[in-house]
């Protein structure tokens, strides 16, 4: 019995899986293939009984394509086989046994096209691209954003009092870091209303709207207790370490109905998609996050001190941003149906000498986000802000930074720090 169909012609309802894999020793790509198929759809390591003709026919995986020169697998899976609104179940099998399996040396998916039939069980982000800039008032640039720093260890007070130096310097987020939860030096409910009222003050002196993400990543209970809180207190947007609560988690959350948009922090997403021969890449994570109903997502900078080249970077930016998704070497084309864009992240060593670059890479319809790169200018905090405000105001006019530091003195001390 073999799943390898080299003529099957996938179908629209088909859910499509491009793996990379390598086999053990002593065995070729169509054995991996033949195993990949088998233990992700209906099949085992022996043969089966209760296998019977019918099911075998409706719901078993088929391998369309193998590639022995660049180890690559395509393989189709009847949608039948899934419980299509479950998206954790749907990630046990696609992409669950088949990492612990010894006929397979090295896996990594490249690439997941979700059908019509599942994306219309989703609803997307509840505001997207689009909302974000309505909610904001911010349409003809990239935002700017910070994350406090140090990313703990601020009594609740003091952060809320950097974060109105970053806002009041010119940036319109700023963040909680990954780690900042309630710990007993900055308890969540207190830095939510002090942070809040250094918001209003902020809007009020520079007539500009401002965003505080606050994470309310948590045991579940726990995360949606705080996100009624931060309901309650009128703040727009909530953060979540998506992959750290989980799929089923970030599925349940968004399904509960809350105003906030969310921000989703990627946190531990490396542990599953750096190796290039193993695991999960970023770009079908991605995939499942626009799906699942995030608004932001952090992608990488292709600059600054995070891994990823610029070309994969900019492939997880259209993924997340285009309505009908191109194909390529590397990709499967993806029709999103109406589900919304997401706006993207760029985050991780970033300081105003990067932002040419990372808007030259992305785009406007992203955040760029500095931590250190504010609250490490010479002169402090809203200098830093005012800095970084500085170096897109000179990317937007299609000047370069240099000559329009001459004249801004903030961002002349932030290029002498950050890029000599």
């Amino acid at each position: 019995m073999t799943y390898i169909e080299l003529d099957y012609q996938p179908k629209e309802s088909d859910l499509l899986v491009w793996f990379y894999a390598e086999p053990p020793e002593g065995k070729d790509m169509r054995y991996v293939a033949d195993r990949i198929a088998e233990e992700s759809s209906i099949g085992t390591w022996t043969d089966l009984k209760t296998l019977l003709p019918d099911i075998w026919e409706k719901l078993s995986a088929r391998v369309y394509e193998i590639d022995e020169d660049r180890k690559y697998v395509k393989v189709a899976y009847p949608l039948h086989l899934f419980e299509a609104e479950n998206m954790p179940a749907i990630l046990a099998s696609v992409a669950g046994n088949v990492f612990g399996m010894k006929s397979v040396e090295n896996l990594r998916v490249l690439d997941i096209r979700f059908p019509r039939g599942l994306i219309e069980k989703y609803p997307g982000p509840r505001y997207g691209v689009e909302g974000v800039r309505e909610i904001t008032g911010v349409y003809d640039r990239p935002f700017l954003g910070t994350i406090i720093k140090p990313k703990i260890g601020l009594p609740a007070k003091m952060h809320a009092e950097v974060a109105y130096q970053a806002w009041a310097g010119g940036l319109d987020i700023v963040k909680d870091d990954e780690n900042l939860a309630s710990q007993d030096f900055n308890r969540f409910e207190e830095r939510l209303y002090l942070t809040l009222e250094k918001k209003d003050l902020a809007e009020e002196e520079t007539g500009e709207k401002k965003i505080y993400l606050i994470n309310i990543t948590a045991p579940y209970r726990e995360m949606i207790r705080r996100a009624e809180l931060v309901q309650d207190a009128g703040n727009e947007f909530v953060m979540i370490d998506v992959f750290i609560v989980g799929f089923s988690s970030l599925q349940s959350y968004r399904e509960e109905g809350f105003r906030m948009a969310i921000h989703a922090h990627r946190a531990m997403h490396a542990a599953i998609t750096r190796n290039p021969r193993h695991g999960i890449t970023m770009l079908t994570l991605a995939k499942v996050y626009r799906l699942l109903g995030v608004d932001n997502l952090h992608i990488g900078t292709a600059v600054g001190k995070m891994e990823g080249s610029a070309e994969e970077i900019s492939s997880i930016r259209e993924e997340i941003q285009l309505e009908n998704v191109p194909g390529n070497s590397m990709r499967f084309a993806q029709d999103w149906y109406g589900i919304k864009s997401v706006l993207a992240v760029a985050s991780g060593g970033l300081h105003p000498g990067h932002v040419p670059a990372v808007v030259d890479i992305l785009g406007k319809d992203i955040v760029i986000q500095a931590g250190g790169g504010v609250h490490g200018h010479p002169d402090g905090t809203m200098k830093g802000a005012t800095a970084m405000r500085q170096a897109l105001e000179a990317k937007m006019l299609g000047i370069s930074l240099e000559e329009y530091a001459k004249d801004h003195e903030e961002l002349k001390k932030a290029l002498e720090k950050f890029t000599r």
